[in-house]
């Protein structure tokens, strides 16, 4: 079961996608990717400053189509998005008080994916921090507390969210002392997410049912990435180029979040095309030459958008 309805069309459009990935890039395995994608149909519930109630919003059926969606990976900083919907909720609340730092670090952690920005958002969320080994007692106390991310998700009931895993700092680095104990040597700890997950959570941010209507635009305006050329050379990290922005037409809009590290590249996002339906997108790629390949998202990107519906269109779905 999936919280999407499951689409010939755009099943379709995800197996010709993948397949002429494969032939572009044939160092590519079959079992390096997973995908998930949502279509918005009119009449379109997303992107609406919260109009619709939740439970208005969780009624509308969703066509969709993903590969290896149910496939837990290592999520980089993907995971980022999930730190900030605990963040809000935490905010809404009460368990944490308006504060210009965390503000600050959570601005940072998502628009420019900042690493320190992260750890001083998951040291807020979970009222721990990094340092040296702890004695057994102590740290089973420390454990126990940095898996309160993890509670949160799971008291959702979203089946997507049963196995994730999203109780870790990212680093530039590495883990050391108790977070090096907390990961385990053979990582056996780290942050695990599903390309499903990771769409579902984007789907209820741009929906205005994360947390709250007001959160969830804060988190948007957040997600928010221009496409402006211009723009983006002054910012030669700027989640766009060499990821899935980088595939979109002229007059496309872009909320996203990115993840990289030496061995993942993937993207998260909702993207808006002009006279097309709207439509959430995640990539996940475990592959080390993927993670220095700038070509391989922006070729995805550009397929699937080649045969998003427009708004006249949808009678495919």
């Amino acid at each position: 079961m999936t919280f999407f309805q499951a689409n010939p069309y755009l099943t379709d459009l995800v197996t010709r996608t993948l397949q002429a990935t494969w032939e572009q890039f044939p160092w590519l395995g079959q079992e390096d990717i997973a995908l998930t994608l949502l279509v918005y149909p009119p009449p379109i519930p997303v992107n609406t400053g919260g109009a619709l109630t939740a439970a208005e919003f969780w009624q509308y059926p969703i066509p969709g189509a993903h590969y290896r969606g149910d496939v837990l990976m290592y999520p980089a900083s993907v995971v980022k998005l999930f730190y900030l919907v605990a963040c809000h909720e935490w905010l809404h609340s009460g368990m944490l008080q308006p504060d210009a730092e965390l503000e600050r670090a959570m601005r940072d952690m998502i628009v420019d994916s900042s690493n320190d920005a992260t750890s001083l958002v998951v040291d807020m969320l979970t009222g721990t921090t990094s340092g040296p080994v702890l004695p057994p007692e102590p740290f089973r106390t420390w454990q126990y507390q940095r898996n309160i991310v993890n509670r949160y998700f799971q008291s959702l009931g979203w089946p997507e969210l049963a196995h994730i895993n999203v109780n870790q700092k990212t680093w530039c680095d590495g883990p050391y002392g108790r977070e090096q104990e907390f990961v385990g040597r053979d990582r056996q700890n780290a942050n695990r997410l599903t390309t499903d997950a990771t769409a579902k959570l984007i789907h209820s941010i741009v929906g205005g049912v994360a947390v709250s209507a007001s959160a969830s635009q804060a988190m948007m305006e957040l997600m928010e990435r221009s496409l402006d050329p211009e723009l983006l050379a002054e910012d030669p990290e700027n989640q766009v180029q060499g990821f899935l922005g980088e595939g979109l037409p002229p007059g496309a809009k872009l909320w996203s979040k990115a993840g990289l590290t030496s061995w993942v590249r993937h993207d998260a996002a909702y993207i808006e095309l002009p006279n097309h339906c709207p439509y959430t997108l995640v990539v996940f790629i475990e592959n080390c030459t993927a993670s220095t390949n700038t070509e391989v998202l922006p070729f995805i990107s550009r397929q699937i958008a080649s045969g998003i519906p427009t708004l006249e269109g949808t009678g495919v779905l």
